[in-house]
């Protein structure tokens, strides 16, 4: 599992469409598999999961997003999983940690 906390300003809206760019252009098996929407009064929470197959670890790989607050501050929660070959303990994390590489940048200038 790779993770990324951050809290983030901004418009939702355009911070939901720019990290949903940017975990689809990421690769080309990319998928968007599934999301759910929640409002109440003035605070939302969007939960976004994107999967993609691992060239390098030779899996699947899923990210999810989750972004929540109100008025223009959020806190924005990244985490990947999957990915491992082995039974009982992970082998490898390089489709994790790539996977989480396609939106680093982004998070990053928000």
């Amino acid at each position: 599992m790779a993770k990324i906390t951050k809290r983030v300003k901004g418009d939702f809206d355009t911070i939901l469409k720019q990290i949903d760019g940017a975990a689809l252009s990421g690769s080309i098996s990319a998928t968007y598999e599934d999301g759910s929407d929640y409002s109440r009064g003035d605070f939302r929470c969007a939960v976004r999961v994107y999967e993609r197959y691992s060239y390098l670890g030779k899996n699947r790989v899923s990210l999810t997003v989750v972004l929540a607050g109100t008025d223009g501050d959020y806190f924005l929660t990244v985490i990947t999983a999957g990915g491992s070959q082995a039974m009982f303990f992970k082998i490898n994390r390089w489709g994790e940690e790539a996977f989480l590489d396609t939106i680093r940048d982004l998070i990053e200038k928000l």
